[in-house]
């Protein structure tokens, strides 16, 4: 099986050599750009399986980067962390609402961004073998082909957001807490990260349209799919 390629888009030289020297050490392939046009272009022509990407870049910066990357067929399937400075809460939140999958706050341990790719990249879909198609009303969801469809109309959902819409589908009529989502969808759960739930869930209901209302909101609890 080839490696994960994994581009890394860093202005900062110091923390570029960090991040490739421990990313190689984890055994994956490592890309790099230190400027929001050439890291676009780089993505492009590589295809890398994810990109780690700090928003103040020179050039057109990480949220531009991102946008133009979740906007294009060839790249929206490329996953993306973003790395964003301490205490600036507006841009992770941005950053989701633009299709990022997750971000790390700087200063940051590179162990913990290990963790991360590591459980973003074994976040293949595996439904239940008795429920590979699910539908109701205008809305399906077929698993197997990655596919939603609400009244006859294909919506476009990042990785993450169709993994959520699945489990909340195989947990229908049960509450979800925000940590439970966290480690089911995400792959691990830490203090300060329920947010991303929220964006997420969020996101995924603007795309469902008619059908946002079957994702429901338990207050102080969690999340719940009444369909």
């Amino acid at each position: 099986m080839s490696k994960a390629s994994i581009l890394v888009v860093e202005d900062d030289s110091d923390i570029l050599q960090l991040l490739t020297y421990n990313l190689q050490a984890a055994g994956y392939d490592v890309l790099t750009s230190q400027e929001g046009y050439d890291a676009l272009n780089i993505a492009r022509s590589h295809l890398p399986t994810l990109i780690v990407l700090d928003l103040m870049i020179p050039g057109i910066d990480g949220f531009e980067v991102c946008r133009e990357l979740k906007r294009s067929p060839e790249t929206r399937n490329i996953f993306v962390i973003m790395l964003t400075a301490k205490g600036e809460e507006v841009d992770r939140i941005v950053g989701l609402e633009l299709g990022a999958d997750d971000y790390v706050v700087k200063p940051f341990s590179p162990r913990e961004l290990i963790l991360r790719i590591r459980a973003i990249l074994r976040r293949g879909i595996s439904p239940a073998a008795s429920e590979n198609l699910w539908q109701k009303e205008g809305l399906r969801v077929d698993m197997e082909a990655h596919k939603v469809t609400v009244d006859s109309r294909e919506i476009v959902l990042t990785a993450t957001e169709f993994k959520l819409l699945v489990e909340l589908i195989h947990s229908r009529g049960k509450v979800k807490t925000r940590d439970q989502l966290l480690d089911k969808v995400w792959g691990y759960s830490f203090d300060g990260y329920a947010r991303t739930v929220d964006t997420h869930v969020r996101r995924l209901r603007q795309k469902l349209d008619s059908y946002s209302n079957w994702v429901e909101t338990v207050r102080g609890v969690g999340y719940r799919f009444k369909g």
